[in-house]
C-alpha cells in the first residue's frame, strides 16, 4: 500500500508551495514573533512612563524615515513582477526587476544607517529604556533589510546561468521574505515614530 501525500492527491501541490517557500514561511513567522515581542515591549514601556521619549530626548524625525519607507514599499511591485516573470521563465526582466529592487533596498539601508549613526551622536542605547528599545528595534529591522538585499544579490549571482527549478523556488522564497521585511519595516518605523504623531 502506497503512502498518501499531498503530491499524490494533487501533483501540482509541490509546484504551488515548494519546500523552500515553506522554509521562508517558517522563518517569517518566527521573525514576526520576535518583532511582535519587541514592539510589544516598546508600547509596554511607553505606557508605563509619563514622558515618552524621556526628558531631554528629542522626538524622532519624521520626514526622512517616511520618505525612504515609501521607497522601500514601492519595491514590492518590481519584486512581485520579478516573481511573475521568473515563473514564466523570462530571465532578463526578472534580473532587471531584481536589480532595481536591490538598488532601492540598498539605498533605503544606506539612508537609515546614516540616520541611525546620527541618532547615536545625541543618545546611546545604554542611556534609558526608551533609547534601548528604540535602537534595538531599528538595528533589528536594518539587519533584516540588509539580509533581504544580500539574498537578492545572491540570487542575481545564481541567475547568471539561467533558471533551474531550485532557482525559481529561491526566487519565490526571497520575494516572499522581501514582502515580509517590508511589512515588518512599516511596523517598526511607525512604532518608533509614534511619539512624533502625538
Amino acid at each position: 500500500m502506497s503512502e498518501i501525500t499531498a503530491e499524490t492527491l494533487d501533483p501540482r501541490a509541490r509546484e504551488r508551495f515548494p519546500i523552500g517557500w515553506w522554509g521562508a514561511a517558517i522563518l517569517i513567522v518566527s521573525e514576526s514573533v520576535l518583532f511582535g515581542m519587541m514592539i510589544g515591549t516598546y508600547f509596554y514601556l511607553r505606557f508605563r512612563n509619563l514622558r515618552w521619549p524621556p526628558e531631554g530626548v528629542p522626538k524622532p524625525h519624521v520626514l526622512v524615515p517616511l520618505v525612504v519607507l515609501g521607497c522601500l514599499i514601492a519595491t514590492a511591485v518590481p519584486m512581485q513582477l520579478a516573481s511573475i516573470a521568473g515563473r514564466a521563465g523570462r530571465l532578463r526582466p526578472t534580473r532587471w526587476l531584481l536589480v532595481l529592487s536591490a538598488l532601492v533596498g540598498a539605498g533605503y539601508f544606506g539612508v537609515e544607517v546614516w540616520q541611525f549613526t546620527q541618532d547615536l551622536h545625541t543618545s546611546t542605547p545604554q542611556r534609558d529604556a526608551y533609547d534601548s528599545i528604540y535602537y534595538t528595534l531599528l538595528a533589528a529591522d536594518h539587519a533584516h533589510v540588509a539580509v533581504a538585499v544580500l539574498l537578492v544579490l545572491w540570487l542575481l549571482w545564481k541567475l547568471r546561468h539561467g533558471f533551474t527549478r531550485y532557482r525559481t523556488t529561491a526566487l519565490r522564497a526571497i520575494v516572499f521574505f522581501w514582502h515580509a521585511v517590508i511589512v515588518l519595516t512599516i511596523a517598526v518605523i511607525l512604532t518608533t515614530l509614534s511619539p512624533s504623531f502625538t
